[in-house]
């Protein structure tokens, strides 16, 4: 992740996704708390789904500036908890000494190359017993122009996520999520072929296809899926 400009501008279409981040959280919130560093914070959408009382402290890592500041905007605005730390930069800008129990990584590691180093840095500023949260989009067979406009190098299966962490790494989950996205996926990849979405699609697929995967993820035991996510526990 390096300190840059983002070129995509699917954060401002997805902070409307509120029942998808509200799936997500349910999924991870008992593995966020304490000392938290959330890396690639954007605009700070995820930051304010997923903070919590939990959470002694709250750090937002962005290397682009432009977002970062308006991290910073909404803090001061009281849009986002006042006592939150941004930090403009990367992982290699922060100290290498464990300082944190849970890190995320939230629709992130796709967009950075070299993502092995990437998490074996992160893994490093964990504390023992601390977890590291990853959500990527799935599977590679989807990579589609909309991947290509907002900067993703690749799309994720539970192998190739898993050559990325670290042996000292306890894998605590590992499952796919929204099963109908997927089809959702599938039909733009083949059909619709579009570089990104509109408010209107995503409003849609939020309001309508996210709700249905709630009922039919269950149902498939998770195994399938637009996203996948995995937790893993730093050893003691």
């Amino acid at each position: 992740m390096s300190a840059e400009h983002y070129i995509g501008n699917e954060l401002e279409l997805f902070r409307h996704a509120h029942n998808w981040k509200g799936y997500y959280r349910n999924k991870l919130s008992a593995f966020i708390q304490g000392d938290v560093l959330e890396a690639g914070a954007g605009i700070g959408e995820t930051t304010r789904h997923l903070y919590s009382e939990a959470c002694s402290s709250w750090t937002c890592l962005e290397p682009d500036a432009s977002l970062s500041g308006k991290i910073l905007e909404k803090c001061a605005n009281g849009d986002l908890p006042g006592n939150i730390h941004v930090v403009t930069g990367t992982t290699a800008d922060l100290p290498a000494e464990g300082s944190f129990d849970s890190i995320l990584y939230i629709d992130v590691i796709e967009h950075i190359e070299d993502d092995r180093s990437e998490v074996e840095r992160a893994c490093s500023l964990l504390r023992p017993g601390g977890h590291l949260i990853i959500l990527v989009p799935a599977h590679q067979w989807l990579f589609s122009p909309f991947d290509t406009a907002i900067g993703h190098y690749r799309r994720y299966n539970r192998a190739l996520l898993k050559r990325c962490i670290p042996g000292r790494m306890l894998q605590q989950k590992l499952f796919y999520l929204d099963s109908l996205g997927l089809l959702a996926s599938v039909a733009n990849k083949y059909f619709l072929k579009k570089k990104y979405p509109s408010e209107k699609e995503v409003k849609f697929w939020d309001g309508w296809i996210v709700p249905f995967s709630k009922i039919t993820d269950p149902l498939i035991g998770y195994s399938t899926g637009k996203s996948l996510i995995g937790v893993w526990k730093k050893s003691v």
